[in-house]
């Protein structure tokens, strides 16, 4: 063999090392190392005392997940005053309990939750690459019992805001909220809960499970201080120094996850989520997440939302972010 050849040999030996390293590490250790992503929102209105609230997305549970069913029970350590759920809890037919079991003692404290996709349908087998080239086209997997789920959270407390609108009371602060079903199914009709929030409330907030434009527009124009999704997991695979290369949606690839303004007037937050399609396991640059936004008065900042490591740690394996 010529130099040339032991060369090139070596190179391709050497990629294909760092190629197995890398998948290993998206689909062994990423995937699970759960992270605790925190914000400050300047989104209430003036003088209202902070509102903490916890940010629960795309579990994507299946039943045996120990691990996950555990770090999420134990975000009621936070001491959260709201929970929001923006849906894709479900991963499989027999995973309800599971999800129940997750989130526990959160379900003893306020809480309101919109569906997606995989609560409805369970999901299928798909080639990786549709993952970078997504289309329209919906091949739904087995009915999953989301009417179940609903049950169990409805009959703990939680609000089901899916073409709702309703004001409750957190600790003496009002919020309006609303949401709709999932507009990437394209269920989502916002003509039903079309109309200003209550211009009194501490808090607007909207809640929709994917983050599409057209969504996340008529609530800002219909002037809700923060919009909540998920859906997106964050791009699930990230390129360092690039981000997210898709959010299988129409929201553009800067806003995949974290905080940040649509509009004149609204925030907007976009959870990583917690989990994926069993049938794609994996997660690079892109860990695993809950999100516990710490919401405070409005002011004339304009300022992108506070977000940042503290080096505190929540839980084994877990980074606070």
């Amino acid at each position: 063999m010529s130099d040339a050849a032991r060369t090139l040999s070596r190179i391709a030996l050497g990629t294909t090392a760092v190629g197995a390293a890398t998948l290993a590490y998206a689909a062994g250790i990423e995937r699970r190392h759960w992270t605790l992503r925190q914000a400050t929102l300047p989104v209430l209105a003036e003088g209202a005392r902070p509102l903490r609230v916890l940010h629960i997305s795309d579990l994507h549970m299946l039943p045996g997940q120990k691990s996950k069913q555990r770090w999420v029970a134990a975000l009621d350590e936070l001491n959260p005053d709201l929970v929001v759920n923006t849906g894709d809890n479900l991963a499989h037919k027999q995973a309800v309990p599971a999800v129940v079991r997750a989130l526990g003692p959160l379900l003893n404290r306020p809480g309101v939750f919109v569906f997606g996709s995989n609560d409805y349908y369970a999901p299928r087998f798909k080639n990786p690459a549709r993952y970078l080239f997504p289309s329209d086209k919906r091949i739904h997997g087995i009915p999953l019992p989301w009417r179940d789920l609903r049950a169990a959270m409805v009959e703990r407390g939680w609000i089901d805001l899916t073409h709702t609108r309703t004001l409750f009371t957190v600790d003496g602060r009002t919020i309006a909220a609303a949401g709709v079903d999932d507009p990437h199914l394209k269920r989502d009709r916002y003509d039903e809960i079309a109309g200003k929030p209550d211009r009194q409330a501490t808090l607007r907030l909207g809640v929709t499970h994917s983050p599409e434009p057209r969504v996340l527009d008529r609530f800002a124009d219909d002037g809700y201080d923060l919009i909540m999704a998920g859906h997106t997991h964050g791009g699930q695979l990230r390129i360092p120094g690039y981000g997210a290369i898709v959010t299988n949606c129409e929201l553009d690839r800067s806003r995949a996850r974290g905080s940040s303004r649509w509009g004149a007037h609204t925030w907007l937050h976009v959870s990583a989520g917690l989990g994926t399609s069993p049938f794609a396991p994996v997660r690079f640059a892109c860990p695993p997440e809950a999100s516990l936004l710490t919401l405070v008065p409005r002011t004339t900042s304009n300022d992108p939302a506070q977000e940042g490591a503290k080096g505190a740690r929540f839980g084994a394996g877990a980074r606070v972010r």
